[in-house]
């Protein structure tokens, strides 16, 4: 991922300001992002051939979130500490709230609650000058979203009116495409504390891992990596692959055609509706992406073999 200079971004509880520009910079290291927000030690009861014992255990860490738009109260996300500017800025991008990051003029931790435990759990968000909140809207859209199973049809054509069919001509050979669930997985550093994250990156034509982010959510997993890349000043992300683990779901291709991500690869199966808005938007969306094997759904021609 092109890397924009850090020096319009502040500590967590300061303001966040969006660069305006794309820089053309080679790209850093996968960027991982660990802290040890995510994860929490706790007590427990190992039982195993040799009986019982007290041991402690690394777990996930999940807390609510709120987002507040303009101080009003927009969503609450279960989500896993850390990157959640990153996860607000995804947010607020693939749920169709703003069309482009300079809509948003500054995101910061609220750290004037009577609560001081809630300090971290709330977000506040400043759009810029002239650009007001629908809130209706987007509960219009939210529940239109999480009533899927209503009407196909009405949740495929709302979600292209946010945002239209891609026109992206990238192509990815299939040998590089294999090795990209292995890339993501060797750099889940939470994971492999915890076993309970999902994982989402981002990777170029050439299998280079641009960057990682985990949570309990995998769309959470998505926003942080998409937001993490709009506040880089690198967005809308054409030409760039998406992999997540598991299973992907249509609001994965929601949030991915929000970006402008042509391919999402995930190593478990798609859903039917998933699967129904990659076709329809011109992306390509490959599953059961294991060893040597994938299905490619929508737009196959994408993916290429090893002689093209």
């Amino acid at each position: 991922m092109p890397r924009a200079s850090n020096s319009g971004w502040t500590d967590r509880d300061g303001g966040v300001r969006a660069p305006q520009h794309r820089c053309d910079s080679p790209p850093a290291p996968p960027d991982r992002h660990v802290n040890d927000e995510a994860i929490r030690r706790l007590s427990v009861l190992r039982f195993d051939e040799g009986g019982a014992r007290s041991d402690e255990d690394d777990v996930a860490r999940e807390e609510p979130l709120e987002i507040r738009v303009g101080g009003v109260p927009l969503a609450v996300v279960m989500r896993t500490p850390g990157a959640d500017l990153d996860l607000v800025t995804g947010f607020l991008l693939t749920e169709g709230i703003v069309a482009s990051p300079a809509e948003i003029e500054r995101v910061r931790h609220c750290n004037e609650l009577a609560d001081p435990e809630a300090e971290d759990n709330v977000v506040l968000v400043t759009l810029a000058a002239g650009r007001r909140l629908d809130l209706e809207r987007f509960r219009r859209n939210l529940f239109a979203s999480s009533s899927c199973g209503v009407c196909g049809k009405a949740t495929l054509d709302n979600a292209l009116a946010v945002a239209p069919p891609l026109e992206d001509e990238t192509r990815f050979r299939a040998p590089v495409v294999y090795e990209m669930p292995g890339r993501l997985r060797a750099e889940q550093r939470v994971f492999d504390a915890t076993g309970g994250l999902h994982g989402a990156g981002l990777f170029t034509t050439d299998g280079t891992l641009v960057a990682v982010r985990e949570d309990v959510g995998r769309h959470n997993a998505v926003d942080k990596l998409l937001g993490d890349a709009a506040r880089r000043g690198d967005f809308p992300l054409g030409g760039y692959g998406l992999i997540v683990s598991g299973r992907v779901s249509f609001e994965i291709v929601q949030k991915a055609l929000a970006a402008r991500i042509p391919l999402v690869a995930a190593v478990s199966a798609p859903s039917s509706l998933a699967a129904d808005l990659a076709c329809r938007s011109g992306m390509s969306l490959v599953g059961f992406l294991r060893g040597r094997r994938m299905n490619v759904y929508g737009r196959s021609e994408r993916v290429v073999g090893s002689g093209a």
